[in-house]
C-alpha cells in the first residue's frame, strides 16, 4: 500500500512539472516579445529628418526601410508564437478532458468504498468477520485485509482531492495560455496598423523623390564617390595587415624548421654514438666479430647522417592568428551589434535596387547602421587594434580577429589607439553625428581581403 500511495505522488508531481513547463514557455515567449517591441520602439524614436533636399530625403527613406523590415520580422515572429500558443491551448484542453475523466473515475471508486463501508460500518461487523475465521492464520489475514482497506479508502480520497487539484491548475494554465493568445493577437493587430502607417509615410517620401531623378543621381555619385575613396584606403591597410601576418607566419615556419634540423641532429647524433658503443663492443669480444661489427658500424654512421629538413607548407597566418580565426567563425551569427543602444540597419551589404525608384542601384561593402545621437561604436569580438585614420575629418579603425578584420568608420573621436587589445562590446569611439541628425555607422567585416556580409554575422 505504501508502495501505491509513492508510485501516486509521483505521478502527481510529474503533472506539476509538466504545468510548470507549460508556464515557462509562455513566459519565454512574453520575454522575448517585450525585448523585441522594446528594440523596435526604440529604433521608432530615431529622427527622421523634416529637411526636403535629396539627401535628407535618401536617409529618411532607408531609415523608414529599415524600420519597416524589422516590424515585418517582429509580426512574422508574433504570427509564428500565435500559432505556437494555439498548439499549446490544444493540447491543454486535451489534458484537462483527460484529467476530468480521471477524476470522475476517482469519484465513481471512492463513492463505491464509501457506500461499502456505510453498509459494514458497525464495528460489530467487522469484529465478527474477523473472528469468525475458522484458523488463526485466516483471522490475520482478514484482520490484514480489514486494514488494507481503510488504507485503500483514503487513498482514494486523496487521489479525488488532487485530480480535483490538478483539473484546477489546469483550468488556470488554459485561461492563462488563452490570455497570452489574446495578448499577442492585440501586438500583431497594433503592429500591423503601425506597419500600415509606416509604409504611407515610405510612398510619401518616394513620391517626393520621384520627381527628383537628376538631384538623386548627383547624390549617389557623391556618396560612391567618398565610398570608392574609403574603401581603397581600407583595402591598402588590410594589404599592409595581410603582410604583416605572412611575415609572422614565415618566422614561425623558419622557427620550426630550425627546431625540426636541431632535434634531427640531435637524434642522428645521438644514434651513431650509440652504434659506435655497440661497435666497441663487438670488437673486444672477438676479431671475427669486431670484423663484423665495423662493418655495421659504418652502414650505420652512413644511415645516421643528418637529412635536410623538409621543407614545411609556408602559412598565410601564424598557430595564434589560426586559432583566434577558428573561435571567431564559430561566434558566426552571434557578434553584438556594433552600436550602442537602439539601432535600424539602414544599409544593406552588396548589390541591392532601392525600391520604388527607378536607375537607382545601390553597392555597399558593408551595412550603415543609424543609432541614435551620442551613440558609441563598440568591437564585435576579441582583436587588436591594427590601424587607425582619418577620412574627411572623421576616424576610422580597424580590429584584427586573426585573419578577420572588423572595420568601422565614421566615428567623430576614439578612446583606443594602434595595438590596443580589444574584448567583445569594448567602446572604440563615438559615431558622428551629421548635419542632418544622422549618427550612421559603416561597418564592414574581411577574410583578409574577401568581403564579407556581416549582417549574417552579427545577432540581431
Amino acid at each position: 500500500m505504501k508502495h501505491l500511495v509513492c508510485l501516486f505522488l509521483l505521478a502527481v508531481g510529474g503533472c506539476s512539472a509538466v504545468f510548470a513547463q507549460s508556464s515557462k514557455k509562455i513566459r519565454e515567449l512574453e520575454k522575448q516579445h517585450t525585448e523585441l517591441q522594446q528594440q523596435i520602439t526604440e529604433s521608432e524614436t530615431l529622427l527622421t529628418s523634416t529637411r526636403k533636399d535629396v539627401k535628407s530625403q535618401l536617409s529618411n527613406l532607408a531609415l523608414l526601410s529599415g524600420q519597416i523590415e524589422e516590424r515585418k520580422k517582429y509580426l512574422a515572429s508574433v504570427e509564428g508564437d500565435v500559432k505556437t500558443v494555439q498548439r499549446e491551448i490544444t493540447k491543454v484542453e486535451r489534458e484537462l478532458h483527460q484529467l476530468q475523466k480521471e477524476l470522475a473515475e476517482a469519484r465513481s471508486k471512492y463513492d463505491k468504498s464509501v457506500n461499502y463501508l456505510y453498509r459494514n460500518r458497525s464495528i460489530q461487523e467487522k469484529l465478527m468477520f474477523v473472528f469468525s475465521a475458522e484458523t488463526l492464520g485466516q483471522m490475520y489475514r482478514r484482520l490484514r485485509y480489514v486494514r488494507q482497506y481503510a488504507d485503500y479508502q483514503r487513498l482514494q480520497g486523496m487521489q479525488v482531492e488532487k485530480k480535483r487539484e490538478q483539473v484546477n491548475e489546469k483550468k488556470d494554465q488554459l485561461q492563462a495560455t488563452r490570455q497570452a493568445k489574446e495578448r499577442l493577437l492585440n501586438e500583431v493587430q497594433q503592429s500591423a496598423q503601425k506597419l500600415e502607417q509606416q509604409e504611407k509615410e515610405k510612398k510619401e517620401v518616394l513620391a517626393s523623390l520621384q520627381k527628383k531623378q537628376k538631384g538623386i543621381q548627383n547624390e549617389l555619385n557623391r556618396q560612391r564617390r567618398a565610398a570608392e575613396q574609403l574603401n581603397k584606403e581600407i583595402d591598402r591597410l588590410i594589404a599592409i595587415e595581410i603582410e604583416k601576418a605572412r611575415k609572422r607566419a614565415e618566422e614561425e615556419r623558419k622557427r620550426k624548421e630550425e627546431e625540426a634540423r636541431r632535434a634531427a641532429e640531435a637524434a642522428a647524433a645521438a644514434k651513431a654514438a650509440e652504434a659506435d658503443r655497440l661497435a666497441r663492443s663487438a670488437k673486444s669480444s672477438s676479431n671475427a666479430a669486431g670484423e663484423a661489427g665495423s662493418s655495421r658500424t659504418t652502414t650505420a654512421a652512413a644511415s645516421s647522417r643528418p637529412a635536410a629538413a623538409t621543407k614545411m607548407e609556408a602559412y598565410k597566418i601564424d598557430s595564434e592568428d589560426r586559432r583566434l580565426s577558428a573561435v571567431f567563425e564559430n561566434n558566426k551569427g552571434h557578434l553584438p551589434i556594433p552600436v550602442t543602444g537602439p539601432y535600424v540597419i539602414v544599409g544593406h551589404y552588396g548589390q541591392y535596387q532601392v525600391e520604388g525608384l527607378r536607375h537607382v542601384r545601390l553597392d555597399n561593402k558593408g551595412v550603415d547602421i543609424k543609432g541614435k545621437s551620442g551613440a558609441m561604436a563598440r568591437c564585435v569580438f576579441d582583436g587588436e587594434v591594427s590601424a587607425i585614420f582619418q577620412y574627411n575629418g572623421l576616424s576610422n579603425v580597424l580590429v584584427r580577429h586573426g585573419n578577420y578584420i572588423s572595420v568601422y568608420c565614421n566615428l567623430s573621436n576614439v578612446q583606443i589607439r594602434k595595438g590596443s587589445l580589444l574584448k567583445a562590446r569594448d567602446v572604440i569611439g563615438q559615431i558622428h553625428t551629421d548635419a542632418e541628425g544622422n549618427t550612421i555607422l559603416h561597418f564592414q567585416l574581411r577574410k583578409e581581403t574577401a568581403k564579407l556580409n556581416p549582417e549574417a554575422w552579427l545577432k540581431h
